[in-house]
């Protein structure tokens, strides 16, 4: 019974939490749980502890890996240009659609935060709507918070 279960006359009586035929199947979905809270991101399903990802352009332990999704960069990119410098595309709905994350503005690129921190980081260089570069970080902390710093 995998150690998981009591065999009891050639059968297993699994513990709670295990099911199957050799108590092999773990019923937690703890191992199951993207960082966004969701079950297997919300784009699969938990059987025996592992994510059977239903959507195929997502992967990984959890259905959070996607290779042909936008980037981190590329998808907050128009809330970050609205929110810091008020222009760009989402301008105009900047206050419905961008509140979403922590911003704190910084002075210099090197006042950005670092690889090497506890927190997930992705450093962003981006193409404004006057074709100007400009520098931000996301991040998203342990309580699930997302957290954008903005080179002014």
């Amino acid at each position: 019974c995998t150690g998981n279960g009591i065999c009891k006359c050639r059968v297993c009586e699994c513990f709670p939490n295990f099911t199957g035929s050799a108590c092999d199947c773990s019923l937690d979905t703890l191992p199951c749980m993207a960082s966004n809270g969701q079950i297997c991101n919300g784009r699969g399903t938990c059987e025996c502890g592992t994510c059977n990802c239903t959507d195929p352009k997502f992967q990984g332990p959890t259905c959070e890996m996607c290779q042909t999704c936008l980037g981190v960069c590329a998808e907050h990119k128009d809330c970050v240009q609205c929110r810091a410098f008020d222009k760009g595309e989402k301008k105009e709905t900047c206050s419905q659609e961008c509140m979403h994350f922590n911003m704190t503005r910084v002075e210099s690129r090197d006042k950005l935060p670092q690889p090497g921190q506890p927190d997930p980081l992705s450093h962003c260089k981006e193409k404004d709507v006057d074709d100007c570069w400009f520098y931000f970080t996301y991040s998203v902390n342990s309580n699930g918070e997302p957290n954008v710093h903005v080179v002014e």
